[in-house]
């Protein structure tokens, strides 16, 4: 996802009202549960689920909430079988989008996102060839400052590729093989995050016009609003 789009993702989940807070909660639940499935249920040695709970935490989501997502990945509570489905397509000004949904119900979910996208003038087609996974860490300004050359190097050393200062705060760019490491590094140095993740990430990113840069946000928080979607990525620079 671009760097501006993220941050305000993350922005927008913080300041989610109570009426959606459910939503979010389910959303939450079933990216718990889709890690625990693939690699454990113990967040000590499965870094996606612990980078999942602490998603969660961030989101005050009760720690019961929490433990029943974990016991329905590993198969201890019954419950629909969650599965991740990606969507490509184009949405307002022909901007490209990867969607990540995790349901319980493929054609429900796929009728749901083929709707979002041709309400706002999109439409489903391939862009996969324009992204490529990469680790991507993002800490706020008010968490972290890079203020000289050294610190620079030693986040290098830590397996950083590339370092974004943007207004919000600092992006880092790992290969996926090194994020638990990067991770690890900053944990150490007492440094919170606000996300770190494997991302699917534009190769050419797409500078929008202010029309479009409307529409487009009203997409996004389309996306957002629908429980199935956990994540989406997109060219757009916006």
């Amino acid at each position: 996802m671009s760097g501006h789009s993220k941050w305000s993702k993350i922005k927008r989940q913080k300041g989610v009202t109570d009426l959606k807070r459910g939503a979010e909660f389910t959303k939450l639940g079933n990216i718990i549960a889709i890690a625990a499935r693939e690699k454990g249920g113990d967040p000590e040695t499965n870094f996606s689920l612990r980078m999942a709970i602490d998603k969660a935490r961030a989101s005050n989501m009760p720690k019961d909430n929490i433990e029943r997502s974990i016991k329905r990945g590993i198969g201890e509570l019954e419950g629909g079988q969650i599965e991740e489905i990606l969507y490509e397509g184009f949405g307002p000004g022909k901007a490209q989008f990867i969607v990540r949904a995790l349901t319980d119900n493929k054609n429900r979910s796929a009728a749901n996102i083929r709707h979002i996208f041709t309400k706002y003038g999109g439409a489903l087609g391939s862009v996969m060839w324009n992204f490529e996974k990469q680790g991507v860490v993002r800490i706020s300004n008010d968490e972290f400052r890079i203020t000289n050359e050294e610190t620079e190097l030693e986040l290098i050393e830590a397996g950083v590729q590339d370092i974004n200062k943007e207004a919000e705060g600092i992006t880092l760019i790992t290969n996926m093989e090194d994020l638990v490491k990067v991770k690890k590094y900053l944990d150490d140095k007492g440094i919170k995050t606000e996300s770190a993740e494997i991302e699917y990430m534009a190769k050419e990113e797409m500078e929008l016009n202010e029309d479009d840069t409307e529409k487009i946000e009203k997409f996004v928080e389309a996306l957002d609003e629908n429980e199935d979607v956990a994540d989406y990525y997109t060219n757009a620079n916006f």
